[in-house]
Parts: structure tokens; C-alpha cells; sequence
């Protein structure tokens, strides 16, 4: 007994002190994506966003290029996005005195359909905080939907407790990164991505393959349908953009000839009906790309369709021919259809930024 209690205390001064590190210095442990993801809050803190901000999932974080494009733009998607992280992307950026004038976002399917990387991405990096992590208690249990909110829980454990564990940022939650990372290894690798995506305003790759055949999940479902909780953040996330006058844009990202040749046609009607719906509603609203645009496998970095670097390059170049035709513009109601032919054959017809005129 007389060495018992100098050891326990020893190992509770042991794990507060690891706890505080945990806390205050994650850019010491946790992998690169976080280092991506704190650059985007850092661009939300200064306010830096610019005319175009971009919401939506990894696919656009990868495949939209801020500086090949002839607006100023800001890319906020990330991995694992959904409209409950780009309500509340959109909602600090509204409390800027500058607000965008177009925002363009990007969800596919499956970010509709599925809980995804909530919990282990934006909740555990921090991207939502713990008032959008009780904001997503309310909404769920008044809609009688806890699939996203739920998709993480111990055993035994309240839910209200796991989410104070998750916002104290309990070491145990990160026990994996420490072990990966020495405690302290990742932070001279983390800083330089963090200068990366600052200077990239809110791009980073994923895959960088010289191709991808892989079918990912939208080929692989059966239908579309999308989750009661979802379907409320997305119609709140349009409705405030309606009210605050901002156009919106929905694009598609491209996916692989592999995933496209096995698509259900239903997951696509179903999509283009849901959001569709959506169009009818909002004024500000608009569906601007055709709903699964699909590209040669050779444009593809990873199994998830995350364009490569030519591929990203050619549809930010797209993107960026049909801005500089068309820009955005709440007075003209004849470009609501400004970005309307993203298929396969314009990507390929698109003049290099490099040879255009600014």
C-alpha cells in the first residue's frame, strides 16, 4: 500500500499531463488531413473567403482548384463532408462582414445517405464544435433520426457523455495517432501542410494515382434515399442561402467509367428527383451540372474517385472557362445555366488557364 498511492498518483499526473497535450498540441500527433482541415478554420477565423466559397465532401476538396479558377475562390469541403458540416462552414462565414456571392457544393450520394466520417473526421478534428455537435442532438432526437448522430457510441456509455469525451478531447479517442506519431513526430510535417492548404485556400489532394478502375460506393447502391437528418441540414442549408440572396450552385464531381458502368439507374433518377425538388424551391438554387458526370479511369487518384492532379487541373479549368463566360450574377436570370455541360466530352475540349486570357 505505501507504494500504491505514489504510483497512482504518478499515473493520474501522467495522464493529465498527456490529456493537456492532447488538447493543446494536435498538430504534434494527428495525421495530415487534420493539418488540412485547420487551415479551412483558419480561412473561416480571418475571414479570408473571398467571392466563391465551396462546401461539400472530399471529392470536392480534391477536384476543385482555387487558383486555377478567375474568381477568388475558397474550398471548405472536406472528407467525409455532408450538409451538417457545410451548414456550419457556411454559417461562421456568414458572421464575416464580406459575404460570398456564389457558393458552389458538391455531395454525392452516399454523403446523403450515410453517417460517414462525422465522428472520426469532423467532430474528432474539431471542424464542428460542441455547439454544433448539441445542434445535431436536438435536430436528431426531435425527428425521431439518430442514424448520423448515433453512429458512434460505447457501450454503456451516455451519449451526452460521449460527446462532453469527444470535446475535451479524451486521450484515449487519439490513442492510435500518439502511437503513430512518437507523441510528437508529425508536427514539422503537419506545419507544412498546414502552410500548403492555406496557400492552396482550402485544396489538398487525396489519391494521386496515375488512374483508378475501383467502384465505389455509388455504384453499389441499390437506390437513393436520403437519411430524415440529412434532408433537414440540406433544406436548412439552402434556405439560408435563399434568405441571405447568395447563389447556389450544385455540381457534381465526376466519377470513374468503372463506377458509372455499374451505377442503378434509380440512385440516379432518385438523385436527380431529390434535388430537383430542392431547385423547385429555392430561387437561388440551381442544378448546374448534370448529376453523375463520368471521366476515363485515368483521371482518378484513388478507389473513392477523387480526381488526380491532371484530372483536378482539367475540371478546375473547366470550371474555371464557364466562371469567366458566365460569372455569377443574382441580376441575369439567363445564366442559371452557366455551368450546365460538365460531362465527359467538354472536360476535353477546355482551354489550359495558362493560355487563356485573365
Amino acid at each position: 500500500m505505501l507504494y500504491l498511492r505514489p504510483f497512482g498518483l504518478a499515473a493520474l499526473l501522467s495522464f493529465a499531463l498527456l490529456w493537456v497535450w492532447v488538447a493543446t498540441m494536435p498538430m504534434a500527433f494527428m495525421d495530415a488531413e487534420y493539418a488540412s482541415l485547420r487551415a479551412k478554420q483558419v480561412l473561416l477565423r480571418r475571414c479570408d473567403l473571398g467571392d466563391v466559397l465551396v462546401l461539400g465532401d472530399s471529392r470536392a476538396a480534391a477536384d476543385i482548384i482555387p487558383a486555377r479558377l478567375p474568381l477568388r475562390v475558397t474550398n471548405l469541403a472536406i472528407g467525409g463532408g455532408k450538409a451538417i458540416e457545410a451548414l456550419s462552414a457556411l454559417q461562421r462565414a456568414l458572421a464575416c462582414p464580406v459575404r460570398p456571392r456564389l457558393v458552389i457544393i458538391s455531395l454525392d450520394p452516399g454523403h446523403f445517405s450515410r453517417p460517414d466520417l462525422l465522428w472520426d473526421r469532423s467532430v474528432r478534428f474539431g471542424f464542428m464544435d460542441g455547439q454544433d455537435v448539441s445542434d445535431l442532438r436536438e435536430v436528431s432526437l426531435r425527428m425521431g433520426d439518430l442514424s448520423v448522430y448515433d453512429s458512434r457510441h460505447f457501450a454503456l456509455m451516455p451519449l451526452l457523455f460521449r460527446d462532453w469525451l469527444y470535446e475535451t478531447r479524451f486521450p484515449p479517442l487519439f490513442f492510435a495517432n500518439l502511437a503513430h506519431s512518437g507523441l510528437f513526430l508529425r508536427w514539422w510535417h503537419n506545419q507544412q501542410s498546414l502552410t500548403d492548404t492555406l496557400t492552396a485556400r482550402g485544396h489538398y489532394y487525396f489519391g494521386t494515382d496515375p488512374g483508378s478502375s475501383t467502384v465505389t460506393l455509388d455504384g453499389h447502391m441499390a437506390t437513393f434515399r436520403a437519411l430524415p437528418v440529412l434532408d433537414h441540414y440540406f433544406d436548412k442549408l439552402l434556405g439560408l442561402l435563399d434568405r441571405s440572396g447568395i447563389e447556389a450552385r450544385f455540381i457534381a464531381m465526376p466519377v470513374n467509367e468503372a463506377t458509372w458502368n455499374e451505377v442503378n439507374p434509380a440512385v440516379r433518377d432518385g438523385f436527380a428527383a431529390y434535388l430537383a425538388g430542392y431547385e423547385r424551391r429555392y430561387r437561388h438554387f440551381r442544378v448546374a451540372s448534370e448529376i453523375m458526370p463520368h471521366w476515363p479511369d485515368r483521371f482518378f487518384g484513388d478507389q473513392f474517385c477523387h480526381l488526380n492532379p491532371e484530372g483536378a487541373e482539367r475540371f478546375s479549368d473547366l470550371l474555371a472557362q464557364r466562371l469567366q463566360d458566365a460569372p455569377p450574377s443574382t441580376q441575369n436570370e439567363a445564366q442559371k445555366g452557366w455551368l450546365s455541360d460538365t460531362g465527359t466530352d467538354a472536360s476535353f475540349n477546355v482551354v489550359p488557364i495558362s493560355k487563356r486570357g485573365s
